[in-house]
């Protein structure tokens, strides 16, 4: 436990910062399930519509450096390809 007062304000802040980012890195792997699970539904439109978001919500993350900027872009790029892949009904 810290003993000085700047000490203990540190850990209430480092405390917050840790359930902000985790909440963020949380959203981003439950919109990337879903994602998936539409790709592999075959559902081209929706899932196009859901990669936006996505890749916004990923791209702030790593921003604010919740994720590493490397890490953010592989992301993106995998999910891009996945997208790719799959036959959109034109």
């Amino acid at each position: 436990m810290p003993i000085k007062k700047s000490a203990f304000k540190e850990l209430r802040k480092s405390k917050k910062r840790h359930a902000k980012n985790k909440a963020t890195v949380s959203e981003i792997k439950s919109l990337t399930k879903k994602f998936e699970r539409l790709i592999s539904e075959k559902k081209a439109s929706e899932a196009k519509a859901l990669i936006n978001s996505i890749v916004t919500k990923i791209d702030r993350a790593a921003s604010k450096g919740v994720i590493h900027r490397n890490a953010s872009s592989r992301r993106i790029s995998r999910l891009m390809k996945k997208l790719s892949i799959v036959p959109s009904k034109a």
